[in-house]
């Protein structure tokens, strides 16, 4: 499959997901149902058929008024909350308030550099220190407000190789879109499971009672354990529910951390070892079975029926065909007596430390040039990941640091907007200093004038990789942020094409974060209804990179012959790149082939003269990032 296939796939695994759910709430309201009226049977020989139907009907109200308020609160906090709340609940810490180590290090650089290679914004990044066992999941509403946790168990026992393929496993469930199903199930699950729930406080507060109170608490009891018994059914239903939507997403997510890695080892080599060690995957945390759906390997003991994961031995097949059961059985006695130290695997084979080039080696995936940019969307190639090594390593070491960094990542971000104007840079340092201060102003100065000789293709990317430490800063202060961005933005009364990139990049993705949500309303539409929004679109790519009217003009045409072949479209640039804001809700409507070929446009518009600049590079970037199709660095921009 490829990105949009995938889509497609999510979107019928979210249709499968209701069905399913409504099916849950039938049966519990008929059973539910059925009891009351049982019960009133008993107690009254001749019972009035309207009094039972009149009671039926609101026994069935109440109870599908509950789950769905449940379900509806329950989707809404877990959006409000992000992807870090769900870590922090599992008992995650924020990797920034860890201390440094070799192995932290590794896991942050791992991250980053399979989030540039798949033009995915960099997640927030959380440990469970107290979990022994492998495993991760990534948490979040959107890509910009997700969250990436790993046990130490994963820090300790996986080398490089095998720690990339569990986060490149874990990167594919955001870009997919499996991320927010995952968190709608949260959400959906809690509202079928919450008689269970009710049933568990009135027959526990039913117990103490005592003296002329041990009526009233044996009925709360008896209540309590009828009602904990029909609990039972959205229970076994919320388990059914996540075996059904999950198995079968975990193999792709499987297929598309090879695409990711380049290699099979690496993943094949992270499953044998939860297979042969005495923790596995198991999660200590006793909040672990809302999120098992969401995890790289089975977190609880579930039997077959209800496994939210494939068997693991079927997961190695599918990567080494030859893999036995047996084998299994060999690495638990070696690794009893001397469990996998993963750092040191590193040291052995050669694998890259903090700051090191990694060496080649053979990938058993060698994906080939794709004819073009679609088929990359999503599914980063060896190209990607050298391009966003290569930008990496052209970032200076100290502004790297200061991007991760929630003490200096707000001058660093401000000082990328710095006007090389003395006057503007002035005007600019004094709306710095009202947004947050003169500390965060004068930060912001000299990080401008460290950033005065870095390569025009990095400063994107750097920019790209602070929002992590930006969302650090609290909710508030992001505000805060966007706003004073937009000031300097402004303050020479023009918009530059890396301006306006980062000044979008930070609004769509700060709004994601705050709200759980785009930051403009969202509906499905198709590509004829939005020939005015795309037009502008290719017409300002064109102008970003070509420079006479002739240029652009052709350019436009290469892009959309593609788009709206036989139609005819006009190059018709926006007078300033900030109106095509008012294009963003109805173009990211757009689905599967559709939003593909307008990929497809964009680039056949940058690459009309074979030579694609860095202002149209960041424009491509920025627009496919901006509408959920993220787009690999496997153009090069030049100057």
């Amino acid at each position: 499959m490829d990105f949009f296939e995938r889509q497609r796939s999510v979107r019928t695994s979210s249709t499968r997901l209701v069905l399913l759910f409504l099916l849950a709430v039938v049966l519990i309201v008929v059973v539910i149902d059925g009891v009351f009226l049982l019960a009133l049977a008993q107690s009254d020989p001749s019972p009035d058929p309207q009094r039972l139907l009149g009671t039926g009907a609101v026994v069935a109200a109440v109870v599908v008024g509950m789950i769905g308020v449940v379900s509806v609160v329950r989707i809404l906090a877990l959006r409000a909350g992000g992807g870090a709340a769900v870590a922090r609940k599992l008992g995650a810490v924020p990797l920034e308030e860890l201390a440094s180590t070799p192995a932290l290090v590794r896991y942050r650089n791992v991250v980053e550099e399979v989030a540039i290679a798949s033009a995915t914004p960099v997640p927030q990044l959380f440990v469970m220190p107290e979990e022994p066992g492998i495993n991760a999941f990534a948490a979040g509403s959107t890509p910009a407000d997700a969250a990436v946790a790993v046990t130490q168990g994963t820090l300790d026992r996986l080398n490089r190789d095998e720690l990339q393929a569990v986060i490149g496993h874990e990167f594919s469930h955001i870009v997919n879109g499996d991320m927010r199903l995952s968190m709608r199930l949260i959400g959906v699950l809690a509202g079928i499971t919450v008689l269970g729930v009710i049933g568990r406080i009135l027959l526990y507060s039913g117990g103490t009672g005592g003296g002329r109170r041990n009526n009233g608490a044996a009925a709360f009891m008896i209540a309590g354990l009828v009602i904990l018994v029909v609990g039972s059914i959205g229970v076994f239903f919320a388990r059914l529910i996540k075996a059904a939507i999950s198995r079968q997403r975990e193999y792709l997510a499987d297929a598309s951390a090879v695409q990711y890695t380049r290699q099979t080892e690496g993943l094949a080599g992270a499953l044998k070892k939860i297979g042969g060690l005495e923790d596995g995957s198991r999660l200590r945390s006793g909040r672990v079975e809302d999120v098992s759906h969401m995890l790289f390997g089975e977190g609880l003991d579930f039997s077959s029926m209800f496994a939210t994961h494939p068997p693991l031995v079927e997961r190695i097949r599918q990567l080494e065909p030859g893999f036995e059961p047996a084998e299994v059985a060999d690495l638990q006695r070696q690794w009893r007596r001397t469990p996998p130290d993963g750092m040191a695997e590193d040291a052995a084979l050669g694998l890259a430390g903090p700051g090191e080039a990694r060496p080649a080696t053979e990938s058993a995936v060698t994906p080939g040039a794709p004819r073009d940019l679609r088929g990359t969307v999503g599914n980063p190639t060896e190209e990607s990941f050298r391009a966003g090594a290569e930008l990496l390593a052209a970032i200076p070491a100290p502004l790297l640091d200061a991007a991760r960094r929630p003490d200096l990542v707000l001058g660093l971000v401000h000082g990328l907007l710095l006007s090389s104007d003395p006057d503007v840079r002035q005007a600019q340092y004094e709306l710095v200093v009202r947004g947050h201060g003169r500390d965060v102003a004068d930060q912001a100065w000299q990080a401008g004038e460290s950033l005065e000789g870095i390569d025009a293709a990095c400063r994107l990317p750097l920019a790209e990789l602070a929002f992590p430490a930006l969302r650090a800063h609290g909710r508030d202060e992001v505000r805060t942020v966007i706003a004073v961005v937009g000031d300097l933005i402004g303050a020479d009364q023009r918009v530059s094409v890396f301006e306006y990139c980062l000044g979008t990049l930070l609004w769509t993705q700060m709004s994601e974060f705050l709200t759980g949500r785009p930051p403009w309303p969202t509906r499905s539409r198709r590509l004829a209804d939005c020939r005015p929004a795309a037009a502008a679109l290719l017409s300002a790519v064109a102008a970003a990179g070509h420079g006479t009217d002739a240029e652009r003009t052709a350019a436009f045409d290469a892009g959309a012959s593609v788009l709206l072949p036989g139609q005819d479209l006009a190059y018709a640039p926006p007078a300033e790149l900030p109106a095509l804001d008012a294009a963003w809700g109805d173009l990211d409507g757009l689905q599967g082939e559709e939003k593909a070929r307008l990929v497809d446009a964009l680039v056949a518009t940058a690459r009309a003269d074979d030579a694609v600049r860095v202002a149209e590079l960041e424009l491509v970037r920025t627009v496919c990032g901006v509408l959920h199709c993220p787009i690999p660095p496997a153009m090069r921009g030049r100057r």
